[in-house]
């Protein structure tokens, strides 16, 4: 099961994946464009108040893993450097690489941790709502 919601994901990311230039050299990369998280798991319908978009850049030590939490707005990333393996309550499992995009779990509880040699860099976007935590700790 696990094998195939990866599938249904990578298949959404890669089916989306398009390179378009113009003449100035421009050129666009769709590096995600789904409506389901990277565990298969459909994404949550917008709460009806006021948006507030938050970006952060978090680093994680090498060996390091972040506490157990979840988020209760949708959000993506892009691995700027290193690598992180995001790990789920239930076990599921993603391991990225600099460069991969993640769209992430809602309301699920996961951690992730650095499991490479150097700290891990990325930059996450989260389409919240004001007064909303975008992460609860457990």
């Amino acid at each position: 099961m696990k094998k195939l919601l990866l599938a249904l994901f990578l298949t959404s990311l890669l089916s989306s994946a398009v390179h378009a230039g113009d003449s100035t050299g421009v050129t666009t990369e769709v590096l995600a464009k789904t409506g389901i998280s990277w565990d298969g798991s459909p994404l949550p319908a917008y709460p009806d108040k006021s948006p507030e978009i938050t970006i952060l850049r978090i680093t994680v030590p090498v060996g390091i893993s972040l506490q157990l939490h979840h988020h209760s707005v949708i959000n993506a990333g892009l691995l700027l450097s290193g690598e992180l393996t995001v790990i789920t309550e239930d076990d599921k499992m993603l391991h990225l690489n600099a460069g991969d995009p993640i769209v992430e779990v809602v309301n699920k509880w996961h951690y992730g941790k650095n499991t490479g040699k150097v700290p891990a860099v990325i930059l996450v976007f989260y389409a919240g709502v004001i007064d909303m935590p975008i992460t609860i700790k457990k």
